[in-house]
């Protein structure tokens, strides 16, 4: 019942039907159902699948699992902001495309791409089309019905709900094969016993945050407007990553010409503030964001991005000492 009335709230949120709402781990197994399930399943139709440079490496990297079982993968360039053309998608369609997959918003830069257009398109092509929406998903309004969409990906912790959850939307006709085996639960399409209080948690975030979630917008995205002009007075030859105008509304990534991402994040820390850069350590070598580099960011700037992300408890307070304490890192950074 709980599990049942859970769903029932899900497929509310998003204009679907209850059958429609697929219950997972996360945003990352709901991808690689999505990816996986959709390509396995129409294999003999075609093995050409599109998606962006700059998606979230849990498609990236099925996609690349995909290609060693004899998939092949269009990668797409983005313009500058990180946001995808849909005439490029076009362009890379062939007869053998059977899935198309573009994220709603970007995780790093907050770049909202043209879902509605690219979805229609694939539509009148015939060919399936996934959404990564983790990020928008609560944020923004989704109606699967008038968002030509077959396959969406979505995750409880983004709305403040439980870890370890998520759900994939999977439209009425579109079929999909298990990725794990076992038990008939959701659908047959997840075998596993259901996460119960994960999923409950998840439902209840996702109902607090329809019912505040224009007014959270409007707070929130001013918040973040004001943060970003104090920032490019203080700071001049800062540069904004990322759509100026068509950009999720909690998400400001900037880099400082000159201060090494990571000697900026260490000095934030310091003063309890938290932040991501644009690069990453891995095996002890660092490697520039993929999103970045795929938006043609030099090494210099992408090594000096930081990434914030504003949430319902910032404060204006709280933007203030940032602004003050950033500032001063700054200065103290370009002294020595």
């Amino acid at each position: 019942q709980a599990l049942e009335a859970a769903r029932a709230e899900i497929a509310r949120q998003l204009n679907a039907r209850e059958s429609e709402i697929v219950f997972l781990s996360g945003g990352t197994e709901a991808n690689n159902l999505a990816l996986r399930g959709y390509a396995l399943q129409h294999r003999e139709r075609g093995h050409h699948i599109i998606a962006s440079r700059v998606e979230h490496p849990s498609v990236l990297n099925t996609l690349k699992a995909l290609e060693k079982e004899g998939f092949e993968c269009t990668l797409l360039a983005t313009d500058r902001y990180g946001r995808v053309d849909p005439q490029q998608v076009a362009a890379a369609i062939r007869p053998e495309t059977i899935l198309i997959s573009i994220m709603h918003a970007n995780n790093e830069v907050g770049t909202l791409n043209p879902v509605g257009q690219i979805g229609a398109l694939a539509r009148e092509r015939g060919i399936a089309f996934h959404c990564d929406a983790v990020q928008t998903f609560g944020k923004l309004s989704l109606n699967v019905q008038s968002l030509p969409v077959d396959l969406l990906t979505i995750s409880a912790h983004k709305i403040y709900g439980p870890k370890g959850v998520g759900a994939l939307y999977v439209r009425r006709g579109v079929s999909i094969s298990p990725q794990l085996y076992g038990g008939s639960q959701e659908q047959h399409l997840r075998a596993g016993s259901e996460n119960l209080p994960g999923i409950a948690g998840f439902a209840e975030a996702a109902r607090l945050m329809g019912r505040e979630r224009d007014a959270l917008a409007q707070r929130i995205g001013r918040l973040r407007d004001e943060f970003q002009a104090t920032l490019q007075q203080r700071i001049p030859d800062l540069v904004i990553n990322g759509h100026p105008e068509q950009r999720i509304y909690n998400t400001l990534n900037i880099s400082i010409p000159g201060c090494p991402g990571d000697m900026l994040l260490l000095n934030l820390d310091m003063k309890g503030i938290a932040v991501s850069t644009g690069s990453a350590c891995n095996a002890g070598k660092v490697k520039s964001s993929h999103v970045l580099t795929a938006m043609g960011l030099s090494s210099r700037l992408s090594g000096s991005a930081l990434r914030f992300s504003l949430g319902r408890d910032n404060t204006r307070e709280e933007i203030d000492y940032v602004v003050t304490e950033l500032t001063a890192i700054v200065q103290r950074l370009r002294s020595k």
